[in-house]
C-alpha cells in the first residue's frame, strides 16, 4: 500500500507581478508489499529476520519415535514419529497406579499373597506382610514389579467390581485402564495385560505412541502427582504396616540423578518395545515439561532423554 501526503501550496506575492509559486512536497511510505505476496522496491531492500533458535537441531537419539511437549503451553518442542503406535512395556504401571489410587484409598492395607517374592535383584514383598498400598505402588513403579502390578490389580479387582459391574471378574483393572485411556483421548492405546510384560515373541503386552503417553504422564503428574513421587527418588526403603518388614527399592531410572527438576519417571524395558522412558521434569517454578522416548534400547533410552531434557531446558529458559 502506498499512502501519498497532500500537497501543500505557498504563494509569493513580488513587485514586478504576481507569481503564484506552487511548491509540492510528496512523501512517499512503501508498505511491506513483499509480506503480501508482491516484491521489495529496488531502492529498499529490507533483510529477512533471522530463524529462531533452535536447540533440537542437532539432536540425535536412537530411539524409534519421541516426543517433548512444554505443558503450560502445550507446545510440541520435539517430534520424532509421536504418533506411532510401538509397544509400551512397564510405562503400562502407571496407568495400572492411576486406577488403583482412584478405587483404594492409599493408607488401606494390602496382604501379600502366596506368590509374592523374587522379584527384580531380588528386591520383594514377602508372603503375609501387611503393606500400605501407597508403598506398593511405590514398590511397582520404582523397581518396575511385574508381581506388585499383580498383587495391586488383583487386590483392587473387587472394588472396581462395585463401580463397573459390567466389568470381568479378575479382569476389572485392565479394563479400568483401558476405559481411562479413553476417556483421556488416547488415539493409539490400548493394554492387553496389566504390566506391560510381553505376551509371545511377537505380541507385546501393551501398546501406545510417545504422544499418548505424553498427554497420560501429563495427566499423572497433575492430578495425582504425590503418588508417582517416588519414582522422582534414588531409591526407596520401604516398612510394612507392622513394622517387621522392610525393603529396599532401587529405581530403575538410570537418568533420575540426572534430571534436575524430576516429578515422575517411569522406565519400560522388553524384547518387543526395546528401551522406553518418560519423564515429567521442571525446568523452572511451576513450569513442566514432558519428554517421552520409545523403542530405544536399554540403555540409550537414557543418553536419548538426558538430551532431550538440555534442549528442552535451552529452548524455554536459554540454559541447561
Amino acid at each position: 500500500m502506498i499512502e501519498e501526503t497532500q500537497h501543500s501550496e505557498e504563494k509569493t506575492i513580488r513587485t514586478a507581478g504576481i507569481f503564484v509559486l506552487a511548491i509540492a512536497t510528496v512523501a512517499l511510505t512503501i508498505a511491506a508489499v513483499a509480506a503480501l505476496g508482491g516484491g521489495t522496491t529496488p531502492q529498499s531492500q529490507t533483510a529477512a529476520a533471522p530463524a529462531p533458535f533452535d536447540s533440537f537441531a542437532d539432536v540425535r537419539i536412537k530411539s524409534k519415535a519421541a516426543i517433548v511437549i512444554d505443558i503450560p503451553s502445550g507446545r510440541t518442542l520435539y517430534d520424532k514419529n509421536s504418533d506411532v503406535p510401538l509397544p509400551l512395556a512397564s510405562l503400562t504401571k502407571a496407568a495400572l497406579a492411576l486406577v488403583v489410587a482412584e478405587a483404594l484409598p492409599l493408607d488401606s492395607i494390602i496382604t501379600i499373597p502366596y506368590y509374592a517374592g523374587g522379584s527384580v535383584g531380588g528386591e520383594h514383598l514377602s508372603k503375609g506382610e501387611r503393606w500400605r498400598v501407597q508403598d506398593v505402588i511405590d514398590f511397582t513403579l520404582v523397581t518396575s514389579s511385574n508381581t506388585g502390578a499383580k498383587i495391586l490389580a488383583e487386590a483392587v479387582d473387587p472394588v472396581i467390581r462395585e463401580r463397573y459391574p459390567e466389568f470381568p471378574a479378575g479382569g476389572a483393572a485392565l479394563s479400568r485402564m483401558n476405559a481411562l485411556v479413553k476417556e483421556l483421548g488416547l488415539q493409539y492405546t490400548y493394554f492387553l495385560n496389566i504390566s506391560g510384560l510381553d505376551l509371545s515373541t511377537t505380541q507385546a503386552g501393551s501398546y501406545g505412541s510417545a504422544r499418548d503417553m505424553a498427554t497420560l504422564f501429563a495427566y499423572a503428574a497433575s492430578a495425582e502427582p504425590s503418588l508417582f513421587s517416588g519414582t522422582a527418588q534414588n531409591g526407596l526403603l520401604l516398612t510394612d504396616a507392622n513394622g517387621s518388614g522392610r525393603v529396599t527399592a532401587s529405581n530403575t531410572n538410570d537418568a533420575q540423578g540426572a534430571i534436575a527438576g524430576l516429578i515422575m519417571g517411569k522406565t519400560g524395558l522388553t524384547d518387543l518395545a526395546g528401551g522406553n522412558l518418560a519423564v515429567v521434569f521442571d525446568v523452572g517454578l511451576a513450569h513442566p515439561v514432558v519428554a517421552v522416548v520409545l523403542g530405544s534400547s536399554e540403555s540409550a533410552r537414557f543418553e536419548d532423554m538426558q538430551k532431550l531434557v538440555v534442549a528442552a531446558r535451552k529452548a524455554i529458559i536459554g540454559t541447561d
